[in-house]
């Protein structure tokens, strides 16, 4: 344009070289990615991985939370009781079986039992427990209903059958993380509501809710009814975070809106999941929803400072009011703001 109204070829040549620099979009490639990069690297200091990079985004739009309860909300390390008092055949053979699964119930077990053989050809049926043959008798560790028992006890158990001997029975005692209530209350305060589906009975469910604070919580949710509940609540317009451990978890893991999963989880539960806890505190599942909420914010900061820039600068340069060398000043300028307004989510670290 400069050239067809009479300027000079080496004038015109050098304003469309400024135009060219102006126009080149660092500042906009870079809004996005460097404010992952410096909030993934924050949250992987404080123990927790991010594996994608949309993962932030849409952390920072859940409305609702919900908490598997065994190995997420507690330890998941219980302990056998009264193991002096099983006799130690029984003991040992339910023990083959728990050391094939990875559930914290069979678990401890299995450490209870102490270290032996692994019974081959262990069948798992999610949300009922393991069967296999031992010695030529069918056996099934597991729930109560699923191994023919009726239960009454008030705590976390497992029951053990072969063939047609009675069931026996073994509770356990799980702990739950200090740090739960906390966590809880502080995602109530962030207007995130919270709820607890866990395929444990009603009495160990119950008392854990009551130490934790949770109002809306469900027991015996078998793994295809937290799936149905998790697809519900997305239809419903929520946009659900959903944390646990398990197998019978990962229906639900998939389906979430954004997905975590401890670091203690079963590999497939991992697989599933958006983002994966190291260490045993539950606070930074409070600070990855900070984080990224903060992180949205910076984005769309970034993303106003590159228009903003483009919508200033584009035209100077049109006119001929802006040298290269000055282009390549601003062009390089907007990209360092750009990136130092990401790196506030550093700075917030160590404040």
């Amino acid at each position: 344009v400069w050239w067809l109204s009479g300027a000079g070829i080496a004038n015109s040549i050098t304003n469309a070289i400024t135009v060219l620099i102006i126009t080149c979009p660092c500042a906009l490639g870079l809004a996005v990615p460097a404010v992952q990069i410096v909030a993934t690297g924050r949250l992987f200091e404080r123990g927790v991985l991010v594996k994608s990079g949309d993962t932030l985004e849409r952390l920072a739009e859940i409305d609702k939370a919900i908490f598997d309860k065994t190995g997420t909300l507690t330890f998941g390390e219980p302990e056998l009781l009264g193991a002096a008092g099983i006799a130690p055949a029984v003991l040992e053979q339910a023990a083959q079986l728990a050391r094939a699964s990875r559930h914290p119930l069979a678990r401890a077990l299995a450490k209870a039992a102490g270290p032996g053989p692994v019974a081959s050809d262990v069948f798992e049926t999610a949300g009922c427990g393991l069967e296999a043959n031992l010695n030529g008798r069918p056996t099934r560790l597991g729930h109560a209903a699923w191994c023919g028992a009726i239960s009454g006890a008030q705590g976390s158990e497992l029951w053990f059958r072969s063939g047609d001997a009675a069931p026996v029975q073994f509770r356990f005692r799980d702990r739950v993380r200090p740090d739960t209530a906390a966590m809880l209350s502080a995602l109530e305060q962030r207007g995130i509501s919270v709820e607890m589906l866990t395929g444990d009975r009603e009495a160990p469910a119950a008392e854990l809710a009551a130490q934790a604070g949770i109002v809306s919580w469900r027991s015996g949710v078998d793994p295809k009814r937290k799936a149905a509940h998790m697809e519900a609540l997305r239809k419903r317009g929520y946009h659900v975070l959903m944390v646990g451990d398990g197998l019978n978890d990962t229906g639900a893991l998939a389906l979430a809106h954004v997905s975590i999963a401890p670091g203690t989880a079963a590999d497939v539960s991992q697989l599933a999941a958006d983002m994966v806890l190291r260490g045993d505190s539950l606070m930074p599942i409070v600070e990855a929803v900070d984080v990224a909420r903060k992180a949205h914010r910076l984005v769309l900061q970034n993303f106003a400072f590159a228009a903003v820039y483009n919508v200033a600068a584009i035209p100077l340069a049109m006119l001929g009011l802006v040298t290269p060398l000055i282009a390549a000043a601003l062009m390089a300028g907007s990209s360092l703001i750009v990136t130092l307004n990401a790196l506030r989510l550093a700075i917030g670290r160590r404040a």
